[in-house]
């Protein structure tokens, strides 16, 4: 019974690489029959971030298990117009660069829609594109990916479900979902070229994938609700052959993962317990105290009453442990013996070591826990996992061009060879086209902008300059939004710094909504060393906890928090004040994603709500409170 709700066939994967991998399988074990028998093989193909690990283990299997493209024929769903073919967004690009370039497909079986053509001639192309697609035999498997809004192709709400190829005007959602890709929301194009809704549905088979929790509630209601041209992704409802391929943070909204005591009998854990009575009250509005049988049963957790007893009695264990997972000391409270408290009171001090992915997020997620923790005279360190060059602007670049070339002239200082860089930066910057990408010096002086600024952070925290660690991990400094795998030296050289601090506490960044990825491999990056170190033996290891925060891009949710700082009026002006010393973040920040408020106003937005929500439940009014969850290793 645990699928009962949902109306489409779902596939869900620890994540999103088990995830790909089974559907590059899928896609090769097509490819390997029609070979058998002779046939071309047609494929329709997705572009965005979702299908690149896809395309990633494709072509691993072309170059180690033979997987040969010869008789494979394609078709992209979409592009953008207009567009450069070599644009740096350009899905043309996109394709020879994750795909056709490492496999050996041929060129003239390679079909992509074309962002290149007079206007006036894109509704003839919309016509050849799909007699071709009919020429070659229809579509064998189709992959898709799922917009925010439910768009499959760049089918946007409302598009038929008899649409054909055609240049339609993109959603301003989905401009400003794409916007990460660009500089700024103003160079996303407004026009682009996809298949239709009826030619996506006459292909054989159809795989849809979504990655991370920005995609759980649009994968919900695509697939437990009704079919809709609003949500165009509900229309494969209509199709006979089509799996949904979703990770873990994906299906976070369906029945089965939301309210598992709705979908047939549950093991009723404290954990679980804890979801279902906060998720009610919230519902309902009720304090948690305030919840009653009669609530239980409409709510169906009538068998919860049955195991657990009276309303009452669950209502309290439940209120409890919200309760005590509420501490203004998040280093543990030194010389008291509380065992119900998230954190142990000794050691004491303990060291504690922030990894912040960007010069900026530990301040933006939990500053003021970070401010807490020194002040309660804790041994903070910072790491600073990437330089964050991307996120400034060209503009504020040629602010600090000016100043250092006016510094030298006041001070009479003649450095020759750094006026030829200033002056090659300032040169490169005047002439610089919108899809090229920063040269190795402007990105050095980007990084030194972002540097300075998180320097200035810590000393206005109080944190000694000593333990300001610059990683700048390998992985980010591509030059663009795209960024590398995470790589050994990436491991190493964190491994390294948590050996040379021993750390009691580790903070990581949870935030995985975060749409460029960095926050991820981050993670993913100070996992894999906390393993290594754990496998080798390492004494200090065993010692050390490890808190993830969010904050950034999402928050926790109130079932999952296992630790809430509160703040007061004054101390999210002071977190406020901290955030403002990174000017190159304020105002209008190149690829910042979908979210159009500056980051202080999304702390401060979210820090308000969780605050919010417990005091709904029934607890203390705070101004604001950050939240952590454990993570175990």
């Amino acid at each position: 019974m645990v699928d009962s709700f949902e109306k489409i066939p779902v596939r869900i994967f620890a994540n999103l690489k088990e995830g790909s991998h089974f559907i590059a399988n899928e896609i090769a074990s097509v490819i390997r029959q029609k070979q058998a028998e002779g046939k071309k093989c047609v494929l329709g193909l997705a572009t965005g971030s979702s299908p690149k690990t896809v395309y990633a283990e494709l072509v691993r299997l072309h170059k180690t298990e033979g997987l040969s493209f010869s008789n494979v024929v394609t078709f992209n769903l979409d592009e953008y117009y207009p567009i450069d073919q070599d644009a740096l967004q350009s899905y043309n690009r996109y394709m020879r660069e994750h795909l056709f370039n490492h496999v050996d497909i041929k060129q003239e079986n390679i079909h992509i829609p074309n962002g290149e053509l007079p206007k006036d001639e894109i509704k003839k192309h919309c016509a050849d594109y799909e007699a071709m697609i009919e020429e070659a035999g229809g579509i064998d498997v189709q992959i898709l990916g799922i917009g925010n809004n439910g768009h499959i192709g760049f089918n946007e709400p409302g598009s038929s479900r008899y649409s054909k190829t055609r240049m339609i005007t993109l959603d301003n959602s989905t401009r400003i979902a794409n916007s990460f890709e660009f500089a700024n929301i103003s160079e996303v194009p407004r026009l682009a070229v996809t298949m239709g809704i009826d030619t996506i549905l006459k292909a054989k088979r159809i795989y849809l994938m979504a990655w991370g929790p920005m995609k759980a509630p649009v994968i919900q209601k695509a697939v437990e609700e009704q079919v809709t041209e609003q949500i165009p992704a509900s229309l494969l409802q209509q199709h006979n052959d089509t799996i949904y391929v979703v990770d873990e943070l994906a299906a976070a909204e369906l029945t089965r993962f939301k309210s598992p005591w709705l979908t047939g009998d549950i093991e009723w854990t404290p954990t679980m317990m804890k979801k279902a009575v906060v998720s009610m009250a919230l519902k309902t509005g009720k304090p948690i105290l305030g919840l009653t049988n009669s609530d239980y049963n409409d709510h169906g957790l009538g068998d919860l009453l049955v195991e657990k007893g009276d309303a009452y009695e669950i209502n309290l264990q439940v209120f409890y442990m919200l309760r005590d997972g509420i501490t203004g000391w998040p280093g543990g409270k030194p010389n008291a013996v509380i065992p119900a408290h998230p954190e142990r009171s000794l050691p004491y001090p303990k060291t504690c070591l922030i990894f912040s992915p960007h010069p900026d997020d530990d301040i933006i997620s939990m500053g003021g826990t970070f401010m807490r923790l020194h002040d309660q005279g804790h041994d903070v360190h910072v790491a600073y996992q990437t330089s964050g060059n991307i996120a400034v602007t060209d503009e504020f670049v040629t602010r600090f061009i000016d100043f250092a070339v006016g510094f030298e002239d006041i001070s009479g200082i003649d450095s020759s060879k750094s006026r030829e860089i200033l002056t090659a930066a300032h040169q490169f910057l005047a002439n610089k086209k919108p899809s090229e990408s920063d040269t190795a010096e402007i990105r050095a002086i980007k990084g030194l902008i972002r540097r300075g600024e998180a320097k200035a952070t810590c000393r206005y925290v109080g944190i000694k300059d000593e333990n300001v660690h610059f990683q700048n991990l390998p992985f980010y400094e591509t030059g663009r939004v795209e960024k590398k795998p995470m790589g050994e030296e990436d491991v190493q050289l964190t491994m390294e710094l948590l050996r040379k601090v021993k750390p009691q506490q580790v903070y990581c960044a949870g935030d995985l909504a975060d749409p460029h990825g960095t926050h991820k491999v981050c993670l993913d990056i100070v996992f894999e060393s906390l393993r290594r170190i754990k496998a080798a033996g390492d004494e200090w290891i065993k010692d050390c906890w490890v808190w993830l925060y969010k904050g950034a891009w999402q928050e926790w949710n109130l079932e999952e928090i296992e630790m809430a700082i509160p703040m007061s009026p004054d101390q999210v002006m002071k977190k406020r004040f901290g955030i403002f010393i990174h000017q190159s973040q304020k105002d209008m920040v190149p690829f910042q994603g979908s979210d159009s408020r500056e980051f202080w106003q999304r702390a401060e937005d979210r820090n308000a709500e969780t605050a919010r929500q417990y005091a709904q439940l029934g607890l203390t009014q705070y101004a604001a409170m950050e939240a952590f969850v454990r993570w175990h290793y």
